[in-house]
């Protein structure tokens, strides 16, 4: 009989909300989070109900601004951002480096509401505060050169950004724009993570950072956030159909952009042995469930090798750990194991459980799926949130899951006999962030990845979005604008000698790095 579970002492929302109230009461209210603008915490717009993933209890949701509030935050940055363009790089820096300090104080705490918003376990809730920092101490040591002959930008870059990375993407972003001069403004996401960010911007506003934090929806806020003549850069991490709008947008006003959109990621295997290796790794491309712009929800398989590949994949599966994040057995236990908790809501779990039954409905074979009764839940919680993993064969052409990233824990493998299908199947959505080829030789590696249109493709092992001074782009449909990591963040948000061509993927132009 499986032993009765309980939350981690000293982990529950109330405990967690607490602690917000208490490190950062000028954001927080009793029932609410506040927007940050014109260098205030304001009790402005309209606070929606939201519902934690981990187990549907209600948590803070985002005050949402409309449109007339969003410009006036727009304006009021402009002004900080005249003022911020003149403070000298070693001030910037100094201030960085402050606010680099208290996140580190409150790392666990910023962690921890990553693990209520948006359900991540707790090893990976911790890895996204440490990468965000850590990733930042990074650009404080290597700034000046950076920065060489070149100036901010003539207004405020916006951050529009999904949910799933706040610390790591969002908050890395917004601290090191503002140390290469800018004022920076971020609109919160829709699905969660609101607080985390509250109290990021906070620590960040005490040291005389430039920030500013607004929530509303897309429709009622992208007139401000997009299209403002303010606006000096437009950051957006988020899935295409929006990208695309927002492209348009910065497209028609020659605006300059970063614009990160969701593509189908790749894993292909062709004359492959190492088993070994590959079952170690598939239990890790489950990380947070597969909600990561970095994941590999495709693998595209050698008929000849199907069964070897089966053999070495579906025991690997079989060890995906799932369940409440927060979950122990005694009280003062360590935090759970876990590969994955929730997705990022019910809604978002019916979506692709609908999928998966329409997939099958239509020819795909069920390879795998695990049990509910083997995840970890507390006793009579809410787990509408919570989708087992799932690997289907040959999804339908029809089905969203043949061509497009499920954004969930759901594998599609697709089996192919010539060199010409692998790279029309690894090559379905117009373009990837990244893509990994399995192959023994290395004159084959060589000879294919570069048809792959994947901004990076792994030999054998997966790629990441990266960290410090690793590249980050997209190809094709997965990415317009300039491309970031390492200097090149710092180049997409500073101007250079004029006729510069940034690194990028623009509709005049494409240039690699």
């Amino acid at each position: 009989m499986a032993p009765t579970l309980t939350v981690k002492t000293g982990t529950s929302w109330s405990e967690t909300w607490r602690n917000c109230l208490a490190v950062a009461p000028e954001a927080f209210r009793d029932d609410r989070v506040l927007n940050l603008w014109n260098t205030a915490w304001r009790a402005d717009g309209r606070a929606l109900p939201a519902t934690s993933p981990v187990d549907g209890g209600p948590i803070a949701g985002p005050p949402r601004l409309d449109r007339a509030a969003a410009h006036q935050a727009v304006r009021a940055s402009l002004d900080q951002h005249r003022a911020w363009r003149h403070i000298p790089l070693a001030e910037r820096r100094a201030r960085v480096a402050a606010t680099l300090d208290a996140l580190t104080e409150h790392r666990d705490l910023l962690a921890l509401l990553l693990v209520w918003e948006i359900g991540k376990p707790w090893r990976l809730a911790r890895a996204d505060v440490d990468r965000g920092i850590d990733g930042v101490r990074w650009y404080l040591d290597g700034i000046e050169p950076m920065m060489a002959g070149r100036t901010p930008l003539d207004g405020p870059v916006s951050n529009i950004a999904s949910w799933n990375y706040p610390m790591s993407v969002l908050v890395h972003a917004m601290l090191v724009q503002a140390l290469a001069g800018n004022a920076v403004i971020a609109k919160t996401p829709t699905d969660g993570g609101v607080a985390c960010l509250t109290l990021a911007a906070a620590l960040a506003a005490r040291e005389g950072l430039p920030v500013t934090l607004v929530s509303g929806s897309g429709g009622e806020l992208s007139q401000a956030l997009v299209r403002a003549p303010e606006i000096g850069c437009v950051s957006f991490v988020g899935g295409r159909d929006t990208g695309a709008a927002v492209a348009t947008a910065v497209a028609d006003l020659g605006k300059r952009h970063i614009l990160e959109q969701e593509g189908l990621n790749t894993w292909g295997i062709w004359n492959y042995s190492d088993w070994d290796t590959l079952a170690a790794v598939v239990p890790k491309l489950f990380d947070y469930g597969k909600q990561r712009c970095t994941a590999y929800p495709r693998f595209v398989v050698q008929r000849d090798l199907f069964d070897a590949f089966l053999g070495a994949y579906l025991p690997a599966v079989r060890r995906v750990r799932v369940g409440h994040p927060l979950a122990v057995e005694r009280r003062d236990d360590p935090y759970p194991e876990l590969d994955f908790g929730p997705v990022i809501n019910a809604a978002k779990a019916k979506e692709l459980r609908d999928q998966v039954a329409e997939a099958v409905d239509r020819g795909a074979v069920p390879l795998h799926r695990a049990r509910p009764a083997d995840a970890r839940f507390l006793p009579g919680q809410d787990t509408a949130a919570y989708v087992q993993p799932v690997t289907l064969l040959n999804p339908p052409r029809s089905s969203p899951l043949h061509h497009a990233e499920p954004f969930g824990p759901v594998d599609t493998i697709v089996l192919v006999d010539t060199e010409a299908e692998l790279l029309a199947a690894m090559n379905a959505s117009n373009g990837a962030l990244v893509a990994t080829l399995s192959t023994d030789d290395r004159a084959t590696f060589d000879r294919l990845a570069p048809q792959i249109r994947a901004f990076k493709t792994g030999h054998g092992k997966p790629r990441s979005r990266g960290d410090r001074d690793e590249l980050f782009g997209g190809l094709g449909a997965s990415w317009r604008g300039a491309f970031v990591g390492g200097e090149l963040l710092v180049r997409a948000v500073t101007q250079g000698p004029a006729g510069e061509r940034l690194p990028g993927n623009f509709p005049e132009y494409q240039l690699m790095p």
